[in-house]
């Protein structure tokens, strides 16, 4: 859980979760900081089978506070259905499902599509450099574009991400308290931002998705105001974050890997799905989620008592030998490619997976289309994060 572990050379990292597969059970790691799940230590689980039963069993395996080892201040923009168990968790689920269904997959693609096509042009523009705002600009265009957000705000959604998902890196911020002072003051801003929204769309209802949040449902349901805020956080720094970090490590990865480059060239609309479920499972945009155990429970043959803190390591998982023969070889021909970066089977598999896939497809369409040479220049600089695969500084030449 320490940033500077994923800072490591990439092979150091594989080995260390190479032991903790080869151990019998999972591994009890002691405690490390004085609050919240990691003040009285955690199991780490590292295995693909062991991530996939504790996904699939809720009712033994709480999903509260699942993202969350930050301080108690921060917990009420963090109470999101991710963070939540059922009946909660369902009610939201069914809510916001309508608007983020696999139903509304073609307007995705319509979009995604356009976006792409944009992006790549102003890029073309402006020329070899920063890679890092287009790949962010992608799900910040399709997200703010499905919620009538003015394009004059991107910068804003850009930055107060940035700040929460990079807070743990010392080089955002040497003093811890001032860099969670930062962290909460972006969490701020952005729940005072969808307020505004939301009052917004109450007084003028358009057909964007924030309307039919804040509209009462057929079946009489609706958001409160603080599910709308923690749901616009959920949405604004997973559905923006981790897709642009799978856009930024698919030109890392066809940058290293000229072979399959080549491969996804000669034809794109035949290998792009086995190329973005490829590139999700080498990249692993979120490290881990957490849960916790309700009960006394066995779960493949380990003994968890209630209480338990547990954290599923999913860069562990698929990089399992047991499930994916040669797992460090990128392969976008693997198939099957059972990996877990949108999460294992079960009640929290992530709702907008579809949509991730669609923006990273569109994305590379676009990208191969009109720059098939582009590549990485120079060494990507990490961003030191435990929870999020992301980069601080990627550059790119065409």
């Amino acid at each position: 859980m320490d940033p500077s572990f994923w800072l490591r050379p990439r092979a150091e990292r594989a080995e260390v979760f190479e032991r903790l597969r080869a151990l019998p059970g999972p591994e009890f790691v002691p405690p490390r900081l004085p609050w919240g799940p990691l003040a009285s230590g955690y199991y780490a689980l590292s295995k693909h089978a062991d991530i996939c039963e504790v996904s699939r069993r809720p009712q033994d395996f709480s999903s509260e506070g699942a993202t969350a080892i930050l301080p108690p201040e921060m917990d009420e923009f963090y109470g999101s259905m991710i963070n939540m168990d059922n009946p909660e968790h369902s009610r939201l689920r069914r809510i916001v499902a309508r608007s983020f269904g696999r139903g509304m997959a073609p307007k995705f693609d319509t979009m995604s599509r356009q976006v792409a096509r944009r992006i790549v042009d102003e890029l073309i523009e402006r020329g070899p450099g920063d890679f890092i705002r287009p790949a962010a600009e992608m799900p910040i265009a399709v997200l703010s574009t499905m919620m009538a957000i003015p394009g004059e705000d991107y910068e804003f959604l850009f930055e107060r991400t940035n700040t929460i998902m990079g807070g743990a890196d010392p080089e955002l911020g040497a003093d811890p308290e001032k860099m969670a002072a930062a962290v909460l003051g972006a969490l701020r801003d952005l729940g005072d931002y969808i307020g505004r929204l939301r009052d917004d769309r109450l007084a003028r209802p358009g057909t964007d998705v924030i309307t039919k949040l804040v509209q009462v449902q057929e079946d009489g349901e609706q958001l409160t105001n603080q599910e709308l805020v923690s749901f616009f956080i959920l949405l604004i720094n997973a559905g923006m974050e981790t897709t642009r970090n799978a856009i930024a490590q698919a030109l890392v990865l066809l940058t290293d890997h000229s072979d399959q480059r080549q491969l996804l060239l000669s034809d794109f609309e035949l290998h792009a799905k086995g190329a973005v479920e490829e590139i999700l499972r080498v990249g692993t945009p979120i490290n881990w989620m957490r849960r916790t155990a309700t009960g006394d429970c066995e779960m493949n043959g380990h003994r968890f008592r209630k209480g338990d803190e547990i954290f599923l390591f999913y860069w562990s998982a698929n990089h399992d030998e047991k499930v994916f023969a040669d797992p460090y070889r990128f392969d976008i021909t693997r198939d099957p490619n059972p990996h877990l970066s949108f999460g294992a089977v079960g009640p929290h598999f992530c709702l907008g997976a579809h949509l991730a896939r669609i923006e990273i497809i569109a994305m590379l369409r676009e990208l191969l289309a009109s720059l098939p040479d582009i590549r990485v220049e120079g060494e990507p600089v990490r961003l030191a994060s435990s929870f999020i695969a992301g980069f601080k500084e990627l550059s790119c030449t065409f």
